[in-house]
């Protein structure tokens, strides 16, 4: 269990806040008592994301692109850097602004905090350990990365990012952490984003193949949003500079990803094998070692009751379309 259940903030400014992941903290956030303001482009995050959030005492949404500056008049002691294109899709088609996001738009946000002696986490990523070499990856890996592939516009700018973040600590004594989130899935995430889970769940309910990569024999990690969340705070509260791991140890092929989705949903789809995008990771699992050790976080939902929970969701958002 996450030893911090009470998050000690008065105002939090969350960056992509209308986002999969950063929807999810904008609500926890107010679940404890911390108001929050919400800083959202929409390029890839959803206005609906945010619905169940309108309304609620202490929450505020400010449209606006972190690469354009953030102005914030509220004190605030909390910042999470949550703002990036982090699908595939959204960053092969949109490769400048995730560069611009992950350089221009964490030194505003890392500004934000050090002007207001904020808290900072920055929200990264296992894509740090490209094709990694080492299994499973603990946070001292530097990690195996094409710097010019089609990924590297993602890869290359959270890495920067933590460069950034660290330099903003050691210099100007900013209270910077880093998480490193793998990948992580549930409710909200779009179905033609291309990650594996909403792709699965999307083809299996409409009867469609289930699109593998490869031989699918290439494995990931999946962490239910909720666990993500927590984690996330854990590292917040603790104050750790990391960077942490944030992720399931539990590894799971994406063929039998595929399978499982197929059970869940009682679907009736096939399995269609088809070509492994470039630079496409062999293996993926976080180490998270040092997440038990120093925040006494460790995942609690089960891939199947996560998923099980992602697919009803999947589900009731097709009844209302």
């Amino acid at each position: 269990m996450t030893r911090t259940s009470s998050p000690p903030w008065h105002h939090a400014v969350v960056t992509g806040g209308a986002g999969f992941v950063g929807s999810h903290l904008c609500a926890a956030l107010l679940d404890a008592g911390t108001a929050v303001t919400c800083v959202d482009d929409f390029s890839t995050g959803r206005r609906e994301n945010l619905a169940a959030l309108h309304g609620r005492p202490g929450f505020t949404l400010v449209p606006g692109d972190v690469t354009a500056g953030l102005a914030v008049d509220r004190h605030a002691d909390l910042v999470l850097h949550f703002a990036s294109p982090a699908s595939p899709a959204d960053y092969l088609r949109l490769p400048l602004h995730t560069l611009e996001t992950g350089s221009l738009g964490t030194r505003h946000a890392l500004a934000l905090a050090h002007d207001h002696g904020a808290r900072f986490v920055f929200a990264s990523t296992s894509e740090v350990y490209g094709d990694p070499q080492q299994h499973p990856q603990n946070e001292r890996y530097w990690g195996h990365v094409n710097p010019v592939g089609p990924r590297s516009v993602y890869d290359e700018a959270k890495r920067f990012s933590e460069a950034l973040t660290t330099a903003e600590a050691d210099c100007h004594g900013t209270d910077a952490g880093i998480v490193r989130l793998f990948n992580t899935y549930g409710p909200r995430m779009r179905g033609h984003d291309g990650r594996a889970v909403p792709t699965f769940i999307r083809q299996a309910l409409s009867g469609e193949p289930l699109t593998v990569t490869g031989d699918g024999s290439q494995t990931r990690s999946l962490c239910y949003v909720d666990d993500t969340v927590r984690g996330v705070l854990a590292a917040a509260a603790d104050g750790m500079r990391g960077p942490v791991n944030i992720g399931n140890p539990v590894e799971i092929s994406m063929l039998g990803l595929a399978r499982l989705v197929i059970e869940l949903t009682g679907s009736a789809s096939d399995i269609r094998f088809i070509d492994r995008p470039a630079d496409d990771p062999a293996v993926r699992c976080p180490d998270i070692t040092l997440a038990r050790d120093k925040l006494g976080w460790e995942p609690l939902v089960a891939a199947e009751d996560g998923l099980r929970r992602t697919i009803a969701w999947f589900r009731a958002q097709q009844a209302t379309a």
